[in-house]
């Protein structure tokens, strides 16, 4: 099996390598890292391998082809071409996608200290030096998303482009916006101890009910999906609490700085911010943001779909991953990619250029806007925190249940002499 060893960590008197388990899929010049994001294994980007590389055969074992030999050197020749990258050598599409740390096959730090974007960053950057590449297109999701800007902001010099679904800027943006729905999904997540379980909660929380709701033959996609989700988990296992809260940590202590933002932005890679409409963890407010913060590099794609959009509009997903990597190859310049009028296809996809920017007047309008700004962060973050204590509550109430058990009296039948 594929690991890569990617650093160390303390457990008690000894030090444990992090091994993160990767997978390869098809061959060629183009080297392309996906990212995924919390509690998601490398298998999740299913859609996306099948689509870049036209397989979903691991071809981890498989030795070079000569005429990928030959574009790989032609790409170490040219790679002091800003634009063409690693993308000078043909036009085969190689794709790595791997378990970060603390989920599925690789290593589980014990302490959430060990669980950070900025840590996961250089955990993607260590894989690449192991697999030697010297640049690629780096696509993450969510949680993958954010460690994706970390690594772009560390490195800039490694990408040849940066593609960002369903993302968001970490801390208080990583919660949903309280509503009952909400908050009955969170009530059943905490509460979910076995596969069917979390299948349930999972498929609510990834999926539009639309999309649930359609018929694929004699059921609905939400009878196959549920199916696929629990024979997915059972295979590789419930995510450790270990696992659970140090990812969870990261996700919440992510933070992007201007000074890093400034580095992406300026660093001449092009940038896709792709998001569905319809999602409910990751609202698209805060990926327009995070979009208008990268003008002019930053290009964003609106879809119909929820958190999972990759899986649920997999085509115009995989489409705007390949103009990405085709704008690349054609050295398309930042400002003439984020340039590009606004377009809606006819699968519902909304393509932005530059995102829009709200101005601010500085006379009273202005402060009662600013005002009105500051409340509704306000009771955004007092909705978190309600969220957030109905979870203390709720893993409280488990726990003191959980001490009853073990102090219930068991009865014990006499014993004859």
């Amino acid at each position: 099996m594929p690991y890569c060893e990617v650093g160390r960590y303390a457990d008690g008197e000894k030090w444990e390598g992090v091994r993160l388990f990767y997978r390869r899929y098809g061959r060629g010049a183009t080297k392309v890292l996906l990212i995924i994001g919390l509690a998601g294994t490398h298998d999740s980007w299913g859609p996306q391998i099948k689509g870049l590389t036209g397989s979903l055969e691991p071809a981890d074992d498989e030795p070079p082809r000569p005429d990928e030999e030959a574009g790989a050197g032609a790409a170490g020749a040219a790679e002091a071409a800003p634009a063409e990258g690693d993308d000078a050598g043909g036009d085969g599409i190689e794709v790595c996608c791997f378990d970060n740390r603390g989920v599925g096959r690789s290593s589980v730090p014990p302490n959430k200290s060990y669980y950070s974007t900025g840590i996961m960053a250089k955990d993607a950057l260590a894989l690449m030096d192991h697999l030697g590449w010297k640049k690629a297109h780096v696509f993450g999701h969510s949680m993958g998303a954010m460690i994706s800007c970390k690594l772009a902001a560390i490195a800039p010099h490694r990408l040849c482009s940066l593609a960002l679904l369903n993302v968001t800027g970490g801390g208080f943006q990583c919660f949903p916006k309280v509503d009952g729905q909400m908050l009955s999904l969170a009530f059943r997540f905490l509460r979910a101890k076995t596969p069917e379980e979390r299948a349930l909660v999972d498929l609510e929380t990834h999926y539009t009910k639309e999309y649930l709701d359609e018929t694929v033959g004699s059921c609905t996609r939400r009878m196959i999906l549920y199916q696929e989700y629990v024979k997915g988990i059972s295979s590789t296992g419930m995510q450790s609490n270990c696992g659970f809260e140090g990812q969870v940590n990261a996700c919440w202590t992510h933070n992007m700085t201007t000074k890093e933002l400034d580095a992406i932005r300026s660093a001449g890679f092009l940038i896709s911010v792709i998001h569905g409409r319809d999602d409910i963890i990751a609202q698209l407010c805060h990926a327009k943001r995070l979009a208008e913060r990268l003008v002019p590099a930053a290009r964003m794609v609106e879809l119909h779909g929820a958190h999972l959009v990759s899986h649920e509009r997999p085509d115009e997903v995989n489409n705007a991953l390949m103009d990405l990597i085709k704008a690349t190859k054609s050295a398309v310049k930042p400002e003439e990619w984020s340039a590009q009028p606004e377009n809606v296809s006819e699968t519902g996809a909304l393509i932005s250029g530059r995102p829009i920017t709200v101005t601010m007047r500085t006379d009273e309008g202005a402060t009662a806007t600013n005002a009105a700004v500051a409340v509704y962060n306000l009771l955004g973050k007092l909705q978190l925190s309600f969220l957030y204590l109905i979870g203390v509550i709720v893993m409280g109430f488990e726990h003191m249940r959980n001490i009853v058990k073990v102090m219930k009296p068991v009865r014990v039948a006499a014993i004859e002499s």
